[in-house]
């Protein structure tokens, strides 16, 4: 770190005694150790088990060939744009996003954060940058100490629980307004703009808009909004949510995801033409998309509630279809000017991890601009969905699709596939290990 760059940290981190250092895994889970600020100031190098970035969400790892028989470290290497002092802790206290970098300066195969950064790369080398946008839907329930009961919404102030009649309402009956204002504040202090909020169709659900910018900045934004979720959650006594489907009978939460590819030199809007029309590269990126979509499913969604959501098709389209502001296809184009013409991707679930998921829907459409591809005719109104766009409706069956896929590979490494499929198998393995109370109601009575 240069001295300036030391005098600048030093005055940001006045009076902060520790850094959260942390880069999320393969499931975008902040992982990593804590540096006294005098280390992290001095530059001192931090390294990291390779492992841990496929550590899988019970907590073990797959067998150590898939990040290396040694096991060796990985240096954590603070972005300078993301040091931040955590304003939800009560002692002073920071938080650095880092890279995982090996130890000779190269990054690593195994890191989502450097799988989007090479993908905003090969973008570069073209003259392109993209532009993205996260819409992050999740829940806000009551304390729930006991895993095996369902999810409730808290208390209201007239002592009811929201029965799901609250979708669009701006009443404050739930009593989240000091939560929800602590959030508002925390945002602020992080410098995470956003654009609108609302409570959405679920019960005790809501959706957020962060403002369209860089994909880097966006999933680093989105990556903290979900870690502030669930700090301030603790300090209010609830619960936030961020499953694909916490709750039977009811909508599921998304992370849309908008796109749009920009001339780094002009700012110009590729997708839209000097006329306002769609350009070809517009429909190269939608063919890409739906080229790579089946193939890459098990990474937008990533566990097995994830095809609770997908399930239902309502608002959670399992398709590659695309069409003009219909929310029944996996890919909409919103209604909007031609400058903000874009690709909404409405196939990720809130469970995602967002650099993975961006860098594989930005990996998608630039694989179709290379390989100018085409998309299928637009679908409008009620419509089957062809079975050539259709996607797996499983986790089982999505790995497996991943597992055969060359594109993957190709795209992503072979080291970071293998990794992400055995870390998810894992994860499968441990779920069908389970007998769920379904199986004892249902089944035990009648099999």
């Amino acid at each position: 770190m240069t001295t300036d760059g030391q005098r600048s940290f030093a005055e940001r981190l006045t009076g902060i005694d520790e850094i959260e250092c942390v880069t999320p895994d393969l499931n975008g889970v902040p992982r990593g150790k804590v540096m006294t600020a005098q280390g992290f100031l001095e530059g001192r190098r931090l390294q990291m088990a390779r492992g841990v970035l496929l550590q899988c969400i019970m907590g073990g790892y797959p067998a150590a060939r898939f990040y290396g028989g040694d096991d060796g470290d990985l240096a954590l290497v603070a972005d300078p744009g993301q040091v931040h002092r955590l304003p939800w802790s009560e002692e002073p206290r920071a938080l650095a996003i880092c890279d995982a970098d090996e130890l000779d300066g190269g990054g690593s195969g195994l890191s989502t954060r450097g799988q989007l950064k090479a993908v905003i790369a090969r973008y570069a080398a073209l003259g392109l940058a993209p532009v993205v946008a996260t819409e992050l839907e999740f829940f806000v329930f009551a304390a729930n100490p006991d895993p095996g009961q369902a999810f409730q919404p808290p208390l209201g102030k007239d002592g009811r629980r929201e029965d799901g009649q609250s979708a669009f309402s701006v009443s404050s009956n739930n009593g989240l307004r000091p939560f929800f204002s602590e959030v508002y504040r925390c945002m602020a202090a992080l410098g995470l703009p956003r654009d609108t909020f609302m409570h959405e169709m679920g019960v005790s659900q809501f959706e957020i808009n962060l403002l369209h910018d860089d994909p880097l900045l966006l999933a680093d934004q989105t990556f903290l909004f979900k870690h502030l979720l669930k700090e301030v959650a603790l300090k209010h006594g609830v619960t936030v949510v961020c499953m694909a489907k916490p709750l039977a009978r009811t909508a599921g939460s998304s992370m849309h995801i908008h796109q749009s590819l920009v001339e780094i030199d002009s700012g110009r809007n590729v997708f839209s033409d000097r006329d306002g029309q769609a350009t070809d590269t517009f429909h190269h990126f939608i063919g890409g998309l739906q080229a790579c979509m089946a193939d890459f499913t098990a990474l937008f969604a990533p566990h097995v509630n994830s095809y609770q959501r997908l399930c239902h098709p309502y608002a959670s389209p399992n398709n590659a279809c695309w069409s003009e502001d219909n929310r029944a296809a996996g890919l909409r184009i919103p209604a909007s000017s031609p400058s903000a013409r874009r690709v909404e991707n409405r196939l990720p679930g809130a469970d995602a991890n967002p650099y993975l998921a961006i860098a594989a829907s930005l990996a998608a459409g630039l694989h179709g601009i290379e390989r100018r591809l085409s998309p299928t005719s637009a679908i409008q109104g009620e419509f089957q969905v062809p079975e050539h766009l259709s996607l797996p409706c499983t986790l089982h069956a999505a790995l497996e699709r991943l597992k055969r896929s060359t594109l993957a590979r190709e795209l992503f490494g072979t080291e970071f596939i293998e990794g992400y499929v055995a870390t998810k198998t894992l994860e499968l393995t441990d779920f069908l290990d389970e007998i769920t109370p379904w199986e004892r109601r249902v089944l035990a009575a009648q099999a």
